[in-house]
């Protein structure tokens, strides 16, 4: 068996200048698998790990969905505000632990801005409950000194080039990104703010807001009813800390629980609420419906990737094939030496499968050398961190079927070796 494996890989060698480009197309098909495989796990990760910690997101009653979108990734539609009142009272149920008010609807050029407390920043987490952390500075006071103060994620700061003590201003409503080098959407200018703080790099939704106090929101929408500013109603910046700034409604709110095992028993509290409809939805149950509607993208994807090494593997067996024409002489004087029809066809198997995991072992290196240089463009480009680590059981399965169809796809010409007959390869040809 040893001498077979030996005269196997001799004799792909002696044939290397042809079968050199069927591995690279599989090491290319194989990285394209590995490489699609870890970013769909890696994505999934990251969006299913965007909130952590958090055991309820309770805002009014909608879309599980459409709460989760706008509070968390910060898309959408502005649904129904729930009042201060109700998050004061659910901050008293006995088995809460700490609530955050959340406060959506204006932007500074496309990104999204995020009325809340400071305890936002010490209760919110994402991944395996890793904390936020400040890369500069500090979080914004929660007091009238501090009015005009925000807190910047990464993707803001590296996009639009602000550092610490930056002026911004902030727009009325959600704008599109084409908002970002206009000065359209800037209709609180009155009241520009002061960057003091720019938050690491998350991989979230977070990297991409701008954070205010609660209060800041109040003082920007003085004179303003229904989104609309009254005529002769501008109030200076300055004069804006003598009005009562106290929120009364918020978009949604972040709860932490006491013990899980109380989450089921709040949920109920909420839903149930009767001063107004309000809903509570669990961060996991809501992330999990919204990927199974985002995730037939990866599923196609991954069929583009079969696809390829399909055509690899078929390459493979094209190209043993057209050459199994010019080796008939060969293999008949193999066979004239002692060499049985088994040995033929094993032979031509071993060859094959030789080339395949050439194929398949170049590509592995390939996919972990592309995502290796690949990830630090990723993480401040789109916010996705891909992990060089042990393979993935699916990415193990799909280079098992790789290796699984290299093999058949060797077989077919190896059986016709094996039923040629020793006149055939030793009669000259006419």
């Amino acid at each position: 068996m040893n001498s077979l494996l030996n005269i196997a890989r001799q004799s792909a060698w002696n044939r290397r200048s042809t079968l050199v480009w069927v591995v690279v197309s599989l090491a290319l098909a194989t990285a394209l698998l590995w490489t699609l495989e870890r970013l769909r796990h890696d994505i999934r990760s990251s969006f299913s790990q965007s909130v952590s910690g958090v055991d309820l997101i309770v805002g009014a009653r909608s879309s599980p969905v459409q709460l989760m979108l706008f509070s968390v990734f910060h898309i959408g539609s502005v649904p129904q505000s729930m009042s201060m009142d109700s998050v004061n009272k659910l901050a008293q149920h006995r088995s809460v632990s700490w609530v955050v008010p959340l406060s959506l609807g204006d932007s500074h050029r496309g990104f999204p801005v995020l009325g809340t407390t400071p305890a936002y920043f010490q209760h919110f987490a994402y991944g395996d409950k890793q904390p936020l952390v400040l890369q500069q500075g500090a979080v914004f006071a929660d007091t009238l000194d501090g009015l005009y103060e925000a807190v910047i994620g990464a993707e803001v700061a590296r996009k639009m080039g602000y550092g610490l003590g930056q002026s911004i201003t902030l727009g009325h409503g959600l704008h599109d990104d084409h908002d970002h080098d206009g000065d359209a959407a800037d209709e609180h200018a009155d009241k520009p703010f002061k960057v003091v703080g720019i938050l690491a790099p998350t991989g979230t939704p977070v990297d991409r807001t701008v954070h205010v106090s609660l209060q800041a929101l109040e003082a920007l929408h003085l004179g303003w009813v229904a989104g609309t500013p009254m005529p002769g109603g501008h109030i200076p910046a300055d004069q804006a800390r003598k009005f009562k700034l106290q929120p009364e409604e918020v978009t949604a709110a972040l709860v932490g629980l006491k013990s899980r095992a109380a989450v089921f028993n709040v949920q109920r509290f909420v839903n149930f609420y009767e001063a107004e409809a309000l809903m509570g939805v669990m961060p996991g149950v809501a992330l999990g419906e919204l990927w199974s509607v985002l995730g037939l993208g990866e599923n196609a994807l991954l069929a583009v990737s079969a696809l390829v090494a399909l055509v690899s593997v078929v390459s493979l067996m094209a190209v043993v094939l057209a050459g199994l024409n010019e080796r008939r002489r060969e293999l008949a004087v193999l066979r004239a030496v002692g060499a049985g029809p088994r040995h033929v066809l094993g032979l031509l198997t071993l060859e094959g499968v030789w080339v395949t995991c050439a194929g398949v072992v170049l590509g592995v290196l390939l996919a972990y050398a592309g995502m290796a240089l690949a990830t630090p463009w990723l993480q401040q480009s789109l916010g996705i961190r891909l992990q060089l680590a042990a393979p993935l059981p699916t990415q193990l399965a799909l280079t098992g079927g790789v290796l699984l169809a290299g093999l058949l796809a060797s077989l077919g010409p190896a059986w016709r070796a094996y039923r040629l007959s020793l006149a055939d390869g030793l009669s000259p040809r006419v």
